[in-house]
């Protein structure tokens, strides 16, 4: 066996995070972090101002970020993405090992942890935890449906799953897979308490308990969601007292709110309002480039998308420049590839589609529909850093289509219906988009466009199965030479830009605005909105 911090540069090789070592090293540099701020005060309550609200709460049931900004304060994982990065650093897990052939982890656990239920957090936890999504005659796998454990793949990966000791974790994987660590930094992969499961049921997801910084307190549907320290934290406790994610769903009331006080962060706020947010000395902007796309699916499994030509013909007959002024203003650039800019992997030889309704018209008279079709097109009702408007982006796309003979019906729902039914396929396109989770290009080729994301219910929303495209991201995952991962995945791109499951429609700057006294907020690339070293300044 080899120590983690042993196999370091394997995995810098492999991906952009890494494998910490002691736990002890790690929390040194958190700590260390959290020092160089000016003077951390304890107390306060945090208002989190955001345009949607959580699916539910049970971490491994939900795929969306409004539920992950709850889940991520109440649960911990047995590694996790230093704040800020994706680095990947211990957590509950404070050091691992790695075999020679890299399909065995040996993770040794935290000793002092619990449950805000006042349970123990030891290896059977853990093996409950990743369990219940793993095997199917678990007593509460039909809990589910496991969609990100699928998105993932993870059935086909992990072998077992064993209880050592008391603190001690192995899981056997089935093949090598290059970004598991960062997989199990995800929120899918949180740990939760057996005893609550068990207590709960189904109404784990509005009951949700982990060993988290922050302990549930009550969720009022469409309104609130409460959430108090934890004062028996196994690290140091959180220094808010309570954080409340309230939802506001429209961005002018949003920016209302943070301007009277009545909200001490803002999330998704309108492009056209950052200028002057920024100018405000009353109000505070952190700014980074997101790691995101949003793009329009076609369900490539109905007609008249199973025919490229038809897709081609929406990638040219959509204006993506008109669409990022009226909707992102500054803060975002067209897209032409699944993977964000910002990625490693990311084919910038790759020509996009340019607007062009001529040729569009002329691939749909090719292909059967000289006189256009008339199709659904689904649009987000809440906002999300690759679309702060899915209704405008829509009514846009909609008229640009009618240019080419398409006449489009728009289409909504509520957010988790909305969810629910593009994952079973239901919609002949739809708008919908990414953060990536863990840093890694799989992230995004894999849970959005491989063939195992296409099963319902479906991350790849596209029912896109190109078995080219297949054999080069499943390659990808299962070597950890970053030289050759990359080549695979420039490739697969090109695959992509032929065969055009998708329209990309667009990468975002992401925004947060907040009041002056909120101290040591980080913006995630993965997209995570964490307080636990949040402080303000009274």
């Amino acid at each position: 066996m080899k120590k983690a911090f042993n196999v370091l540069l394997i995995f810098l090789l492999a991906f952009t995070v890494f494998a910490g070592g002691q736990q002890d090293a790690g929390q040194a540099e958190v700590e260390a972090a959290e020092e160089s701020t000016e003077g951390p005060q304890s107390g306060g309550v945090l208002v989190f101002g955001r345009g949607g609200d959580s699916v539910g709460l049970d971490p491994a049931r939900e795929t969306d970020g409004e539920s992950f900004y709850a889940t991520t304060q109440i649960f911990d994982n047995l590694v996790e993405f230093k704040n800020g990065t994706t680095e990947i650093q211990p957590a509950l897990a404070k050091s691992w090992d790695i075999s020679d052939d890299n399909l065995t982890f040996t993770f040794h656990l935290v000793e002092d942890a619990t449950f805000h239920d006042g349970t123990p957090f030891n290896a059977e936890a853990v093996v409950f935890s990743l369990g219940r999504q793993l095997w199917e005659d678990h007593p509460y796998y039909d809990l589910g449906p496991w969609k990100y454990w699928g998105y993932m793949d993870m059935s086909n990966i992990v072998e077992d799953i064993v209880a050592v000791d008391e603190y001690t974790v192995r899981i056997d994987l089935q093949k090598v897979e290059a970004p598991f660590l960062a997989n199990l930094a995800m929120d899918f992969a949180a740990m939760v308490s057996p005893t609550a499961v068990e207590k709960y049921g189904e109404d784990f997801k509005s009951n949700p308990v982990g060993t988290g910084p922050f302990k549930f307190v009550s969720w009022q549907k469409d309104s609130n969601i409460v959430l108090e320290k934890n004062e028996n934290y196994w690290r140091r406790p959180a220094y808010l007292d309570r954080l409340i994610l309230q939802v506001i769903p429209d961005p002018t009331a949003r920016y209302l709110a943070l301007q009277k006080g009545e909200i001490d962060v803002l999330d998704f706020p309108s492009p056209e309002d950052i200028e002057d947010m920024k100018a405000d000395p009353d109000i505070k902007v952190i700014q980074q480039p997101g790691l995101n796309v949003g793009y329009l699916a076609m369900n490539t499994q109905k007609e008249p998308f199973d025919d490229k030509r038809v897709r081609q013909a929406f990638n040219y007959a959509i204006n993506k420049d008109e669409i990022i002024e009226a909707v992102f203003g500054s803060a975002g650039t067209p897209a032409k590839n699944p993977l964000p800019p910002t990625m490693w992997s990311y084919n910038d030889s790759i020509e996009p589609y340019p607007y062009d309704p001529a040729k569009a018209k002329e691939l749909l008279a090719e292909a059967g529909y000289p006189d256009g079709f008339e199709t659904d097109l689904w649009a987000m009702p809440v906002a999300r850093p690759y679309f702060p408007d899915g209704r405008k982006v829509a009514e846009i796309m909609q008229a640009q289509l009618k240019e080419i003979g398409v006449e489009a019906e728009i289409v909504s729902y509520d957010w988790g219906t909305y969810l629910d039914r593009t994952d079973s396929g239901e919609h002949e396109t739809a708008l919908l988009g990414w953060t990536g989770d863990n840093g890694d290009p799989d992230n995004f080729l894999f849970v959005l466009l491989s063939a195992a994301a296409a099963e319902v219910p479906a991350g790849n929303i596209a029912f896109w199965k190109d078995e080219e495209f297949n054999e080069l991201i499943i390659e990808a995952k299962e070597t950890f030479d970053r030289e050759r991962r990359t080549e695979l995945y420039m490739e697969a791109q090109e695959v992509f830009h032929e065969e055009a499951p998708w329209v990309p429609v667009a990468h975002s700057i992401v925004s947060e605005p907040m009041q002056p006294n909120v101290m040591n907020f980080k913006l995630s690339p993965v997209g995570k909105r964490v307080f636990y070293s949040v402080w303000l300044d009274q």
